[in-house]
């Protein structure tokens, strides 16, 4: 199994980048598929990106398509999520999560959580 750990997050605002980090400790990381959730106040959880094994292939929530960009390093055990142009209606604590083999879009279909980050964008 992995644990990822997310870092990032923080306060911008409107059109600012940033980037989010997620290191998952723990074995063949090079097995899993990565995925970027997040869950704003008094909503469930939104998929927001995720890269697949082999190939790492990458998809995107529509909202962030163009936006956002997934990166994988596997020599680091390290997923990042680019984000670009930040709307605040991206604001929302976002999380890494692992699950074996190919990409899926549903939260409970991910086995293996991180500790959210909150980011915060203003207007």
């Amino acid at each position: 199994q992995v644990r990822p750990v997310v870092s990032g997050g923080g306060l911008v605002h409107a059109g600012d980048s940033m980037r989010l980090s997620c290191v998952a400790s723990g074995h063949l990381f090079s097995t899993y598929a990565m995925g970027w959730f997040r869950q704003a106040p008094g909503k469930e959880h939104e998929f927001v990106a995720a890269i697949g094994v082999i190939p790492r292939d990458t998809d995107y929530e529509d909202s962030v398509e163009g936006r956002f960009t997934i990166s994988i390093d596997n020599a680091k055990n390290a997923v990042y999520l680019q984000m670009s142009s930040l709307k605040p209606e991206d604001t929302a604590v976002y999380y890494c999560a692992a699950r074996h083999r190919e990409i899926r879009y549903r939260s409970w279909e991910y086995h293996y959580w991180g500790r959210g980050t909150a980011v915060t964008v203003s207007s």
